[in-house]
């Protein structure tokens, strides 16, 4: 005979959208503010969960009321409740009021206006049905839209780490290559550099700066941007020396100089797992994985009034 499982503690999306609004605000006034409760409501709530899971999730650091390390597992879990309520409420909004699809899709530059270009656009000719909105902004962003269920669908950079309640599959592996302003005679790499690059944090700028050191080259940073473009014009405008995509123009009446391939980064299509999708987002995922890279047509319309 099978034991008697305990039931489960009565724990509310409330107190879950409490938990995530205290880690993420700088203040529980501001937590408080965000989910639209009073401070001495929050407070309360966060005991009552507190209490339903029996387990300490917070402690004092100075007058200041913290998330324990240890309870980080509790907040992946509430982000990761939250987005799935939040798929499912807009699944039943759709079937109740018959709405049409809607797909939010986020990328970061590079994919959005060139990998997936042709993908984007033939997908919206396709589908004049479908409300899509495509979203802009570094790897770390995105995903972090995605795992809050902002976003449906993220083509980024292969994060470092896995990430509690996301699924990610291999869609391409691009060459980044040692740029220099136009008419420079690439050396040794001892004479490389200032460095244009990504901002600390990007996991992009780790493998560009790792490849660097182990070729010899001194990491110099002159100046940050997250936009490739943004890096590829300060390089023509001769202030320093970047680490591009491959695929990223470099020609026109002052061509950057294009010097060798030094690393190699992944991308990934990323998604919730275990979430309730709109067809129109499984749609245009299977466009992604079959599609990514192929060139925009004369046929295609261009991405650009993309909401």
């Amino acid at each position: 005979m099978r034991g008697v499982r305990q039931p489960l503690p009565d724990l509310t999306i409330r107190q879950l959208e409490y938990l995530v609004a205290v880690a993420e605000e700088p203040t529980w006034a501001l937590a408080a503010q965000r989910v639209g409760v009073s401070p001495s409501a929050l407070s309360q709530g966060l005991a009552e969960l507190e209490r339903r899971v029996d387990v300490p999730l917070f402690e004092a650091q100075g007058r200041r009321r913290v998330l324990r390390r240890s309870a980080m597992p509790m907040l992946d879990h509430a982000r990761r409740t939250i987005a799935l309520t939040r798929d499912l409420m807009d699944w039943s909004d759709r079937v109740r009021e018959a709405r049409v699809g809607r797909v939010r899709v986020g990328m970061i530059d590079v994919a959005a206006v060139l990998h997936c270009t042709a993908v984007i656009a033939t997908f919206r000719r396709d589908r004049p049905d479908v409300d899509l909105t495509l979203s802009v902004a570094p790897s770390a962003k995105l995903l972090d839209d995605l795992r809050n269920g902002e976003l449906d669908l993220v083509v980024c950079v292969e994060p470092p780490e896995p990430r509690a309640g996301l699924e990610v599959e291999e869609l391409l592996r691009e060459s980044l290559a040692v740029m220099a302003p136009p008419g420079t005679i690439i050396g040794a790499p001892a004479t490389w550099g200032p460095w244009l690059t990504f901002p600390a944090g990007s996991h992009t700028r780790e493998l560009i700066l790792t490849a660097l050191t182990r070729r010899g080259a001194p990491a110099v940073i002159a100046a940050e941007s997250h936009q490739p473009d943004v890096l590829a014009q300060m390089v023509r405008l001769g202030l320093g020396w970047t680490v591009l995509p491959t695929a990223v123009p470099t020609g026109g009446p002052e061509p950057i100089v294009v010097g060798p391939e030094i690393v190699e980064r992944v991308l990934v299509l990323a998604r919730r797992a275990g979430t309730l999708r709109d067809p129109a987002v499984t749609e245009l995922e299977h466009r992604l994985q079959t599609g990514v890279g192929q060139p925009l047509t004369a046929s295609s319309p261009s991405p650009s009034n993309t909401r």
